[in-house]
């Protein structure tokens, strides 16, 4: 399969979270753009899994990265080796990884939830993205040129019944840093921008109560769920020049669910 465009084919984009769901999504979304993509996820079989599927698609290139966010020395090995592997420097960086522990498909109220489950949400979701910031931007910066997009979502701007506070909490922090970087980093040419997705259809949705489930659907205005794709668009725009001017912004990809 040739790419539908090769706009993306000079770009080096490192993937976090890519293995499944809207991560795949999106690399593969670049990958028919003709992107060279870091596949990379905690799982190195799964990584391995969507690079040979992303390969055999016969447009772009794509690598498996073995890196846990949470974990700031592995980030920072596993991005210079790939670096290495691949021969360029990354350009754009998407910080799809994250978690939102369930209980019995249930959201975990603050007073049951287990201090050491909100250290390790906040570590995947909040400083995950930290990290692989820290470790990517001096690649950037020397090349006067980057592309960041980090994934929110819904539940950092309104009440949600199927997530906890940690998972909130995460979420609005990486609104709070997207701002602040893209006041960092805008003179050096690059731009830093969230996507807040509602309920996408996604392996992690499955684990939703039922009841919760419905009642999200109802108060959506499409009366759906989104689909990994969708948002994937919305990646492969911010991280274009068609959005070149667009920088510190936070762009729902909710059906309607949020207006604001």
């Amino acid at each position: 399969m040739t790419p539908v465009t090769d706009i993306f084919h000079k770009r080096h984009i490192l993937v976090t979270g890519a293995a499944l769901g809207i991560g795949k999504s999106i690399a593969e979304r670049f990958i028919k753009l003709g992107a060279t993509v870091a596949v990379a996820d905690t799982s190195l079989d799964s990584a391995t899994s969507c690079a040979e599927f992303l390969i055999a698609l016969g447009c772009g290139k794509a690598y498996p990265v073995h890196m846990n966010v949470a974990d700031a020395a592995m980030v920072e090995d596993r991005i210079e080796k790939a670096t290495a592997q691949i021969g360029q420097p990354f350009d754009t960086l998407i910080n799809n990884a994250g978690i939102s522990p369930k209980h019995n498909g249930c959201s975990v109220p603050v007073w049951d939830m287990d201090p050491d489950e909100w250290r390790k949400v906040m570590d995947v979701n909040l400083t995950g993205c930290f990290n692989t910031i820290r470790y990517v931007v001096p690649m950037m910066r020397q090349r006067r040129q980057g592309w960041i997009v980090n994934m929110a979502s819904i539940a950092a701007k309104i009440y949600s019944p199927i997530v906890s506070c940690h998972y909130s909490a995460s979420k609005a922090g990486i609104i709070g840093l997207t701002r602040q970087l893209a006041g960092e980093l805008g003179p050096d040419g690059i731009r830093v921008n969230a996507i807040s997705p509602g309920r996408i259809a996604t392996d992690m949705t499955d684990h939703i109560d039922e009841a919760a489930f419905l009642e999200q659907i109802a108060d959506t205005p499409m009366r759906r769920f989104g689909l990994p794709g969708e948002v994937a668009e919305m990646a492969v725009f911010l991280s274009s020049q068609a959005s070149s001017f667009v920088t510190g912004q936070t762009v729902d990809v909710a059906g309607g669910y949020c207006m604001t």
